[in-house]
């Protein structure tokens, strides 16, 4: 398994932030031509996906963790 794979497969979480405005990346784009790495928060995502999907070899969107509520505890 190579390197960039193993990155690829992990899932995201609070020390990757967005290249864009460095809040909490959810979404991880692999650029086809260089095989480059993007973070980008669900907003940023939106806003450059119509440009960038064409121009990737993967785009790993966790965006539905937004909407997950964390279990409480119950005493």
């Amino acid at each position: 398994m190579t390197t960039a794979v193993a990155v690829a497969d992990r899932t995201l979480n609070a020390a990757d932030r967005c290249d864009r405005c460095g809040a909490q990346a959810y979404v991880r784009v692999v650029l086809e031509s260089s095989g480059g790495e993007l973070l980008f928060c669900g907003h940023h995502a939106r806003a450059v996906e119509a440009t960038l999907r064409p121009m990737t070899s993967d785009w790993h969107d966790e965006t539905e963790r937004l909407n997950e509520k964390a279990p409480v505890p119950v005493d």
